[in-house]
């Protein structure tokens, strides 16, 4: 199969956001592709809850989820869309960072909300407190495609390895982390962490970014560190998309997982243990 990682630099203006979402998702499937991935919120990025209250929409009335589905079924292929900052109807007002898988009939078949909060303080005057405005999920998923079962994960979700082993031994081939990682951490930590993941889970991992200074009407500017991986069940990178925004189209070769695990059958010889 032929997929393609999306790699965005979106701003706090949801229907300019669309324009450019599905100009490169089309460039993307002309290029071959039939299964295509967005980053972590392809709708919104914005650091003012203001702002997010009056752009946000629920899941039944957001217009890139309308739209990117329309998308799908008017070109027949599957889309991860990596995540959509949606309104919930919660009690505290916060939103749910949910990941949604489509079909090449537009039909949403999977459903994931972002587990892992990225609440931390990576160093003077850069604090993040995502739960302060997303409710955290509590379900891990797997879902059925062509051919092979995706894990469902987002962004910090990366540093979980006891999620990717729960995805790949409930069945999972390949794990997509879509993502708007810190370019501080990135820089350290984002190849490092996709590659383990990879590798002791011998299978692929697709992660689509955002990139770059993105635009805001109010607030700050928030920047992310970009970079879209794929990494094979080898620990090989396959595609580092760098800092632009723009699209990859590479192979997804899912017989590579299963030669990856036979050389290295880590997941059989995992073993039970008492302790500490």
């Amino acid at each position: 199969m032929k997929a393609a990682l999306l790699q965005l630099n979106v701003g706090d203006d949801p229907a300019a956001n669309l324009v450019q979402t599905s100009a490169l998702l089309g460039a993307a499937v002309d290029a071959g592709a039939q299964f295509v991935l967005s980053p972590e919120v392809t709708n919104c990025i914005s650091t003012r809850r203001d702002r997010q209250q009056e752009v946000l929409q629920d899941e039944a009335s957001d217009i890139t989820l309308a739209g990117l589905r329309a998308q799908a079924a008017a070109r027949g292929i599957w889309l991860l869309i990596g995540s959509l900052a949606v309104k919930t109807d919660d009690a505290d007002g916060r939103f749910a960072n949910r990941q949604f898988l489509i079909g090449p009939d537009g039909d949403i078949r999977a459903r994931y909300d972002k587990i892992h909060m990225f609440d931390v303080q990576i160093g003077e005057g850069e604090t993040y407190r995502e739960s302060a405005g997303y409710r955290p999920g509590t379900r891990a998923v797997v879902a059925d495609m062509p051919g092979f079962r995706l894990g469902m994960a987002t962004c910090y979700d990366m540093r979980f390895g006891h999620l990717s082993r729960a995805l790949v031994q409930a069945g999972a081939q390949v794990l997509v982390y879509p993502s708007a990682f810190s370019p501080v951490t990135g820089a350290a930590h984002w190849h490092s962490l996709l590659r383990a993941r990879a590798i002791e889970s011998g299978a692929w991992v697709l992660a689509p970014a955002q990139t770059g200074t993105h635009p805001a009407t109010s607030g700050s500017q928030r920047s992310t560190y970009g970079h879209s991986l794929v990494v094979d069940p080898w620990g090989d990178v396959v595609v580092d998309a760098g800092a632009e925004p723009g699209f990859s189209v590479f192979d997804l070769d899912i017989s590579k997982v299963t030669d990856a695990r036979r050389r290295i059958p880590a997941l059989e010889n995992a073993r039970e243990f008492d302790g500490p």
